[in-house]
């Protein structure tokens, strides 16, 4: 009556022990479980993130504020997006979007380490912006920017595109004020292998036209695979009558080239392969992931890839307002 048998303090550690297991158990699952939320979750962030990205950028591809963009000639072949020669802006102007169907011809000054099988897409246009006024960043030397007149006495061609430091003459209506800045901007989206932080991870980068050169930023890990279906449009009504993966070589049945099928380009459908940035475990990924059509019209089918990440497709489908809304009819 005064104290425990052996045998009783012996019951009483095993219940402890069961007890015990039981929760570290509870606390292990929960643990795991609030790990992979957080991985699908961050996944899921970076998926979107992506998605955001280039349905801003695409949809105001060929934007150059007063402007009137389609009234310039089309240049007589493809220009090369790596150009530094001011020259080869102007002549660029036309083609809003260039793309690169599996990487195929990638332009030259993409760095190392870009995925192979994956688009890379150009995007030109100008901020919608001017320069130094409401919040958007002041004239910055070394810059490319579009000066566009809105007196109507000013000779053609009524713009200039250059770096900042030369001449920029025009003017506003009252044909005494100068004509606002806005920066011009040139943006190569693409699949690179690494983070740019020394790790192994797949991801979407871009790089930036600065004027005289190209800044690399990295934009979203976890970014496996990229394909853009681009929308042409064939009738001039505005809404895109066919999709290509390529309209650089895509045939119309009728006199098309590859400036032409660019400069009708739209709308763009794309599709994204994500996947965390971590294994989970446990986890075998024997799913298929359908990234839309080839050049071909055959569907892109990628996996299974029989590892530990979760991954998923994102899509979009953008219109590309200014060059569509440009062939609007009442």
């Amino acid at each position: 009556m005064a104290g425990l048998s052996l045998v009783e303090l012996m019951i009483g550690i095993a219940l402890g022990l069961i007890i015990l297991a039981a929760i570290v158990v509870v606390f292990a699952n929960t643990s795991r479980a609030r790990n992979e939320i957080e991985r699908s979750a961050r996944q899921i962030e970076n998926g979107r993130y992506a998605v955001d990205i280039l349905t801003d950028d695409l949809r105001l591809a060929g934007f150059y504020g007063e402007l009137k963009a389609g009234s310039i000639a089309a240049p007589g072949a493809l220009p090369d997006p790596c150009s530094t020669a001011v020259a080869d802006w102007a002549t660029a102007i036309p083609i809003h979007l260039q793309g690169y169907d599996n990487g195929a011809g990638a332009p030259a000054c993409l760095p190392a380490g870009v995925k192979a099988d994956t688009d890379i897409v150009v995007v030109r246009r100008a901020l919608g912006c001017v320069a130094g006024v409401a919040g958007c960043a002041a004239v910055t030397a070394n810059t490319p920017y579009l000066q566009v007149s809105l007196c109507v006495t000013e000779p053609p061609p009524g713009y200039v595109l250059a770096l900042q430091g030369a001449a920029f003459p025009l003017t506003r209506k009252d044909c005494v004020t100068a004509a606002g800045l806005r920066q011009y901007v040139v943006r190569i989206y693409f699949v690179s292998t690494g983070n740019g932080a020394g790790q192994n991870v797949p991801t979407l980068k871009r790089l930036d036209f600065t004027g005289t050169g190209w800044t690399e930023t990295p934009l979203v890990e976890g970014v496996e695979s990229l394909n853009i279906e681009y929308g042409i449009d064939t009738t001039g009504d505005g809404a895109a009558d066919v999709y290509t993966t390529d309209p650089t070589s895509h045939t119309c049945g009728g006199p098309c080239t590859p400036v032409s099928n660019w400069t009708n380009a739209v709308t763009a459908r794309f599709h994204i392969l994500v996947r965390n940035t971590d294994t989970s475990p446990g986890q075998t990924d024997t799913k298929t992931y359908n990234l839309g059509n080839d050049a071909l019209g055959n569907a892109i089918v990628l996996g299974p890839f029989n590892d530990g990440y979760r991954r998923h497709v994102y899509t979009g489908l953008v219109r590309i307002n200014n060059p569509a809304g440009r062939r609007d009819t009442p």
